[in-house]
């Protein structure tokens, strides 16, 4: 298959990859460490563009393809995770509700805001009793005298702590949930009645934190649903397509660092008098990880052209982020055994990208619910 880039997509890709090796990777273990972004490397994601990448030039951003957002994704995915997490709200699903049905109202207000890093978003679907049963949700909207009241609770929203507006859903219809009874709406951060309550420590770096969101008789106005009522559970699913193509693409460029890494090691260790490198049983576990790296370039390129010439692209999505998470996975695990005694030590890149990597096969849909979705596909085709 042709891998070569678009040459604005290739050129991206080099600016891209020189910023994470000279400014961005360099500071993993301080970030690491600190739990903090340096303010310095924030400004400067700004100032070149990257919290406006997928939104149309048209309101501030780049505009840039379904495809070179991936790279982007790709190449960031070499570095702490902290830096996708915190841009990927801004391109990826934390944006996509309002740039798919939003109104030219909303995109007007919050776009150009989006765009410059001036402001985050954030996506509130997850709740404490509806995880992969998305049409479960408990948090209500009711219609009150011309405005929605609001109440319910969400958990695990990713950026929760540093983002000004939310694209929540809500049950508009219990009876119909999933089929035309969820709507979705964009709640901004000190709105009377909500509130952003207590962050939720993982095992991940938490960096970039997810917190619970508490929704007490809060009222938005008509102007503040996205699209139609009732359609925001279609609005949800066609968002986490995208996701799961950006995951692939984070799984994908971390793989790469995972191998680069081992493979570094592997010649510079020195046991029972030669490098590591040539035991086979190391050799071995090199080569797989580099064989799922060359099986998920092409077809994560390829569905990302394919969405980009207008095709929905759902099955396909959760064939990548299912491969890519389970072969970041096992990348990830080979790499703490190749490191040995220092792979499970927290001065060591591999041990954060171990931990990492087990969320990805969490995070927009878990691998059994990838594997329904595939195989609706299979049976239904």
């Amino acid at each position: 298959m042709d891998l070569r880039l678009p040459d604005d997509v290739a050129l991206l890709q080099a600016e891209t990859r020189r910023l994470v090796e000279r400014e961005l990777k360099p500071r993993t273990i301080e970030i690491e460490k600190t739990k903090t972004i340096p303010p310095a490397l924030i400004a400067k994601l700004r100032e070149l563009g990257y919290f406006g990448l997928t939104i149309p030039e048209k309101w501030g951003g780049m505009g840039v393809s379904t495809l070179g957002h991936a790279v982007v994704q790709e190449e960031m995915g070499r570095a702490h995770p902290a830096f996708n997490l915190l841009v990927s709200g801004n391109n990826g699903i934390g944006v996509m509700g309002l740039l798919l049905d939003g109104s030219d109202e909303q995109k007007a207000r919050y776009l150009p805001r989006l765009a410059s890093g001036e402001w985050i978003a954030a996506f509130a679907l997850t709740e404490p009793n509806a995880g992969s049963d998305a049409a479960a949700i408990e948090t209500r909207a009711e219609l009150r005298d011309g405005k929605w009241i609001l109440d319910g609770t969400k958990h695990f929203i990713t950026r929760a702590e540093v983002a000004q507006v939310f694209t929540v859903f809500a049950l508009t219809d219990a009876r119909k949930r999933a089929r035309g009874g969820i709507s979705a709406f964009l709640v901004e951060r000190g709105t009377p009645g909500f509130r952003v309550s207590r962050a939720q420590e993982s095992m991940g770096s938490d960096v970039v934190k997810q917190c619970e969101l508490v929704f007490e008789s809060c009222a938005v106005g008509p102007e503040q649903v996205v699209g139609r009522v009732g359609d925001g559970f279609q609005t949800a699913m066609r968002t986490l397509d995208l996701g799961r193509l950006s995951l692939a693409a984070r799984c994908l460029g971390m793989m790469e660092e995972v191998l680069a890494l081992s493979s570094a090691h592997a010649k510079a260790r020195v046991q029972f008098g030669k490098p590591i490198a040539e035991q086979p049983a190391i050799q071995a576990m090199l080569a797989d990880i580099a064989v799922d790296i060359a099986m998920l370039r092409p077809a994560l390129y390829a569905t990302a052209r394919r969405r980009d010439e207008g095709e929905r692209v759902s099955h396909e999505a959760a064939m990548l982020k299912l491969f890519a998470s389970e072969a970041l996975g096992r990348a990830a695990d080979r790499a703490v055994q190749i490191h040995g005694g220092m792979g499970f030590m927290r001065e060591c890149p591999v041990e954060l990208m171990y931990r990492e990597a087990r969320m990805m096969r969490i995070v927009e849909g878990t691998s059994e619910i990838q594997r329904m979705i595939i195989a609706r596909g299979v049976l239904t085709g």
